[in-house]
């Protein structure tokens, strides 16, 4: 078992099929670090893993609202995509009080390492590169990703 898998997607809407499949493995309490540069896919992934968490959208960047909560539209947990691109440190992430809907929501944060990972001990950074193919990194941090990334192989 191993805490690291690399997929190419040939475009965007595989790189949402690869998200969706990962949302469905997902569960509440669950962080991501989401990185890559601008029009790397950050929230085209977060698209997929929404439709696989079957939350309420329609999902688009919180570039200039920060953070957004997608409900759920069955049983599963709610969604909190989360853009630290404006953040300027961990202190104005922590006035987000993301912890305080960490153990119920699945969370997502753009932009955020060097941030997120904070927030939880067990987290999963998602890698993003390229343009229309790309190339998609996934890291995890503890034990709980193991499972999770042997079922996307």
């Amino acid at each position: 078992m191993s805490d690291r898998l690399v997929v190419a997607t040939p475009d965007a809407d595989a790189t949402q099929s690869f998200g969706e499949r990962l949302g469905a493995l997902l569960r509440a309490g669950d962080l991501l670090v989401l990185t890559g540069g601008l029009g790397a896919g950050k929230t085209t992934m977060t698209q997929g893993i929404a439709r696989g968490l079957d939350v309420r959208g329609p999902i688009t960047s919180p570039t200039f609202v920060v953070a957004r909560v997608h409900p759920p539209l069955g049983d599963g947990p709610e969604l909190v995509h989360v853009d630290a691109y404006r953040l300027h440190g961990s202190a104005e992430l922590d006035d987000l009080d993301l912890d305080a809907e960490l153990d119920d929501a699945v969370t997502i944060v753009e932009w955020g390492a060097g941030l997120a990972e904070s927030l939880n001990e067990e987290y999963l950074t998602v890698t993003l590169s390229g343009d229309d193919e790309r190339r998609i990194e996934l890291v995890g941090t503890g034990p709980r990703w193991d499972a999770v990334l042997d079922a996307l192989r």
